[in-house]
């Protein structure tokens, strides 16, 4: 038996096929699903989803939205969603080095749209380098 899982972007159906397990960035923490999973509405936070299906894992960056599982169907709504095999990890990587520095400054200030704008920009980034393979040092 397997899940059926869908990722839909308002632009674009990023995923859309049968997996094994599932792991969500959920807000509350990571949140992994099996076949029979009992039914679950969650937020997601921007982060990696990881899709298992046959025997290969597959990680898809998700900026925030919402999963619900309900029958084996796993149907997942977010603001936008990459997956990690389209992400060039250097431009990633250099993407993830300009929102720390970005970052560090705006902490310094004293604008609180400032940090909050530049801590989503971290946080996106993250999940892009993740996504894309590469490591948070």
């Amino acid at each position: 038996m397997t899940l059926t899982v869908r990722v839909i972007a308002p632009d674009r159906t990023v995923w859309d096929e049968n997996a094994d397990e599932v792991i969500l960035p959920s807000t509350t923490g990571q949140v992994g699903i099996l076949t029979g999973h009992a039914p679950l509405l969650t937020a997601l936070d921007t982060g990696v989803l990881r899709v298992r299906s046959k025997n290969k894992w597959t990680p898809i960056a998700l900026m925030g939205g919402f999963a619900e599982v309900e029958a084996n169907e796993v149907t997942i709504l977010v603001n936008g969603a990459e997956r990690g095999d389209t992400i060039n990890l250097e431009v990633a990587r250099t993407a993830y080095t300009k929102a720390q520095a970005d970052l560090e400054v705006a902490e310094t200030g004293d604008s609180k749209k400032a940090k909050i704008k530049a801590t989503k920009a971290i946080k996106r980034a993250r999940a892009r380098l993740q996504a894309a393979g590469g490591v948070i040092e």
